[in-house]
């Protein structure tokens, strides 16, 4: 009984955070090395004209990095432990981009409102 109480545990295990296999390490690692290299291949290239553009395309791409992470390494998904561990992940991006989003809602409003009079006093001062 206790055998077949212990393959019951592992099978529960294993619905809870999906099939973990060698191929799909291989998979989120041959990822993981592609969009490694093309972001340094845009930049060392110099492959697009616009440096704007080429920095947009590297968050898209360093977005898409960390959902491959997420998915292969880390094997988050909305089924894993009763999503659980994606409201979590969920919870945690929103927390960080509120901060963030402040932070620089903060720094600008500062930057805009200081008094330029008084910049130009101290300056003369010292």
């Amino acid at each position: 009984m206790s055998a077949h109480h212990e393959h019951a545990h592992h099978d529960h295990h294993d619905d809870g955070h999906g099939e973990i296999t060698l191929r799909g390490y291989l998979t989120g690692f041959i990822l993981a090395v592609i969009l490694t290299v093309v972001p340094f291949w845009l930049v060392m290239g110099n492959v697009l004209e616009s440096s704007g553009m080429t920095a947009l395309v590297i968050l898209a791409i360093g977005a898409v990095q960390m959902v491959v992470h997420i998915v292969y390494f880390l094997h988050m998904s909305p089924s894993a432990e009763g999503g659980w561990n994606m409201l979590a992940l969920i919870f945690t991006v929103i927390i960080v981009v509120i901060a963030l989003v402040g932070s620089i809602w903060v720094m600008y409003n500062l930057d805009t409102n200081m008094m330029p009079d008084m910049i130009h006093e101290m300056k003369g001062i010292l």
